[in-house]
């Protein structure tokens, strides 16, 4: 049998710079003595993941745990996170590296902007999905909407008049 690998098999390229960031973290914690946490699963790859638990990462999915840590590194996730994240662990004074991937950081920076300008913002993809919590995180909840499929997509009604919808959607990216 002839197996012939794609030439763009293999990781996005902000999944595999999460990946080498963290283990870049991993090995300079372990030359001074510091735990390396993430804030939830840095990737969806159970073998990445459990490679990085055997090098030392610990993942934590709790902000307060999160925010306890210490001397330790947090990772923040490459699905991003809300920006509440960023104020608490700033506050606590929590030494963190953001691995988020750029095409979801720019969402972030979309959502804010254009709920700014007094745009209602409407978010395709999983609820239920880190990506897609942490671009709720950029923006209210009282002003977005989460769509999970076709049927929702067919019963969205804008919260302002429908002539006068001023809508920001975006698309999970995962």
């Amino acid at each position: 049998m002839n197996v012939t690998v794609a030439k763009t098999a293999g990781f996005c390229f902000g999944v595999k710079n999460a990946v080498e960031k963290v283990y870049e973290t991993v090995e300079e914690a372990a030359l001074s003595g510091r735990k390396v946490y993430t804030y939830g699963p840095v990737i969806h790859n159970e073998a990445v993941v459990n490679e990085l638990k055997e090098r030392g990462a610990q993942i934590i999915e709790d902000l307060d745990s999160l925010c306890a840590v210490g001397d330790g590194i947090v990772i923040l996730r490459s699905h991003g996170v809300g920006k509440n994240v960023y104020k608490r662990l700033e506050e606590k004074g929590v030494d963190y590296r953001d691995v988020t991937c750029p095409f979801v950081k720019k969402i972030h920076g979309i959502v804010s902007q254009y709920e700014r300008d007094g745009y209602e913002i409407v978010i395709c993809g999983d609820a239920l999905h880190p990506e897609v919590q942490g671009i709720c995180g950029w923006c209210s909840p009282e002003n977005t909407a989460v769509i999970m499929d076709t049927e929702q997509a067919r019963e969205f009604v804008p919260k302002s008049e429908i002539d006068d919808a001023k809508l920001c959607v975006v698309a999970q990216t995962t």
